[in-house]
């Protein structure tokens, strides 16, 4: 069963982070909120209070086989601030691991360098000046090898369905069951 980690900081967009989590664990796959803030107790960008699987301190990183970032303010800042998080991302980048981010997250990416001439997208605005040297797209999802990256709230759904394919191999019975459970457009029984 591949393993992945979610970086969960203060400040975060809630439904960026919890979809994906929701998501990966309905396709039983195995998620480890990481906080990395010192406590287990997450209070996101809303306000809404949560608490994370682990610490960051607690998280033998080895045995992950990808890294999620959800974006929110001042989520994101706190991401790229963590030594913890700008090392991870950039060690599995080069290790061929997923490294997928939403929202403003994106940006976290651009500075640690791993998405220079990768297909990429973000939050509009004057997030896409923070891509580094990205090949900015305005898709839902962009993904580019093992780099996943997505627009915001509102493409929650999309990038963790992305983020399943990838792991899975692109199991469409496996993404057909879980969109179905969702609804997912209205699918059909």
């Amino acid at each position: 069963m591949k393993k992945i980690g979610i970086f969960m900081a203060d400040g975060c967009e809630e439904i960026e982070g919890l979809t994906v989590v929701d998501l990966l664990r309905r396709a039983q796959l195995e998620i480890t909120m990481i906080s990395i803030s010192g406590k287990r107790e997450v209070t996101g960008t809303n306000g809404i209070v949560f608490l994370a699987d682990a610490l960051a301190e607690e998280v033998d990183f080895d045995t992950l086989d990808g890294i999620v970032l959800p974006g929110g303010m001042p989520g994101t800042s706190n991401l790229g601030a963590c030594a913890a998080v700008n090392e991870t991302v950039k060690k599995f980048a080069a290790q061929g691991k997923l490294v997928a981010a939403i929202c403003a997250a994106p940006s976290v990416l651009g500075a640690a360098g791993v998405l220079d001439g990768k297909k990429a997208t973000c939050h509009p605005g004057d997030w896409e000046k923070k891509l580094g040297k990205a090949d900015f797209v305005s898709d839902a999802v962009a993904a580019d090898g093992n780099l996943i990256t997505s627009r915001g709230l509102g493409t929650a759904v999309d990038f963790a369905l992305a983020i399943i394919g990838f792991l899975t191999g692109g199991d469409d019975e496996l993404l057909c069951r879980v969109k179905k459970g969702i609804v997912y457009h209205n699918l059909e029984d």
